[in-house]
């Protein structure tokens, strides 16, 4: 297939859930069929993104693009504007005309037989009749990660606003996945959602990935009493699991091992998430780092106490390959065939999670069982080449469905 693959970003630095998921996919893909990446640039990639483009695809073509930047005057002003609109500001900042222009004229082309819209964001740009089949590739229920967010604020400002963005939000969303020809949902759970919460008749699921090979254990000694909890510090659901967890989790976790540490390892850690380890003892806030594999190596536990958020969990998935035992909420599990007991420990209630941590920290041996049966799990069952294989073969599925339609 001749795939034209639509994003709002360069995918190098490689460093977070939705970019490794993309990149992932496109490398397997690009394998067997030939890919050409559209993207919005707004100049913050890495110097060398554009040229490791061809890691993942044969051709890549960007779209110069602007936004304010987080925390200035100018974004406020958008965020201002935006009260006005009927659009969920998160969609609204990525509108570019010139970008629209561009897939309208690469879809003329007749050189494509799929438009991929990866996440909903580049949605805004896509035009109607483009002749071409059209899939959403919808790596989570964005309405959902916005109800949730109204759900846990406090404040009545905040949760005003975000009751707002979550109404805005379902309407944008149910109304795009109706629009294009066919969604791919990255679990059951959400395929579920799309269809029967917005009406979405033609959705399917593809189950996320993981790079077995990377994510292998290579011998580094293990600290049976570190908690290590993974991911991007400056993703408003990862901030939020990471305060309730220090705040009402850790504390009781140290009242039966009083020996626990925490390293929190990830991307661009906000103001909140450094304060942290200001405040609460034994917490190690890491910030970037070059390999995430030997802070989930040498962990006792993985934790993953997301209050919001939707999709699936990569991280998880990561330390289940590198033999990890994983205490997460229902919620940070959400849309993974896992089950409690079997492949990690589902908590939810601060005491309940506390207990689980704990439990694991001062039996390393039961810790180690429930990590190697997660490791043959994944290995089994989760390996990009088949991931990619079903997403191909669901692609080629909307384009001879639409073929065959009488014209």
């Amino acid at each position: 297939m001749r795939i034209l693959w639509l994003k709002t970003e360069l995918l190098h630095p490689v460093d977070k859930g939705g970019k490794i998921r993309t990149y992932a996919m496109l490398r397997e893909l690009r394998k067997q069929h030939h890919v050409t990446y559209l993207t919005l640039d707004d100049g913050t990639a890495a110097p060398d993104a554009r040229e490791k483009a061809t890691e993942y695809c044969q051709e890549v073509i960007t779209v110069p693009f602007s936004q304010p930047r987080r925390g200035t005057l100018a974004f406020y002003a958008d965020l201002l504007r935006n009260v006005f609109s009927s659009l969920p500001y998160a969609v609204a900042k990525y509108r570019s005309s010139a970008f629209r222009r561009a897939i309208a004229e690469a879809a003329a082309s007749g050189r494509f037989d799929v438009v991929v819209c990866d996440f909903l964001t580049p949605s805004i740009n896509v035009p109607d009749g483009l002749g071409v089949a059209t899939v959403l590739f919808e790596h989570n229920v964005e309405a959902a990660i916005w109800e949730r967010h109204a759900s846990v604020a406090t404040h009545p400002v905040k949760k005003g606003y975000m009751r707002e963005q979550w109404r805005r939000m379902l309407r944008w969303e149910t109304r795009e996945c109706q629009r294009f020809d066919h969604v791919v949902a990255v679990s059951d759970a959400d395929r579920d959602t799309f269809r029967d919460a917005m009406g979405v008749s033609q959705v399917s699921s593809v189950p996320t990935g993981v790079d077995i090979d990377y994510f292998s254990p290579t011998g580094v000694a293990r600290n049976p009493h570190e908690i290590v909890f993974t991911g991007s510090m400056d993703w408003l659901p990862n901030e939020d699991g990471l305060e309730w967890f220090c705040e009402e989790i850790l504390p009781r976790v140290r009242v039966k091992v009083p020996t626990a540490t925490l390293a929190v390892v990830g991307r661009n850690p906000s103001p909140r998430v450094k304060s942290l380890a200001a405040r609460h003892p034994g917490v190690t806030v890491t910030g970037t780092v070059p390999d995430v594999r030997p802070y989930l190596e040498r962990a006792g536990v993985l934790v993953v106490p997301l209050r919001i958020g939707g999709g699936t969990r990569l991280k998880i998935y990561e330390g289940m390959s590198m033999g990890r035992p994983t205490v997460s909420t229902t919620i940070g599990a959400e849309g993974l065939p896992v089950h409690h007991g079997a492949e990690i420990l589902i908590a939810d209630g601060a005491a309940e999670f506390a207990t689980a941590v704990a439990g694991l920290l001062a039996d390393p041996a039961s810790g180690d069982a429930l990590g190697q049966r997660a490791a043959t799990r994944v290995r089994r069952d989760f390996s990009w080449d088949g991931v990619a294989r079903q997403f191909a073969e669901t692609c080629a599925s909307v384009v001879g469905r639409l073929s065959s339609r009488p014209t």
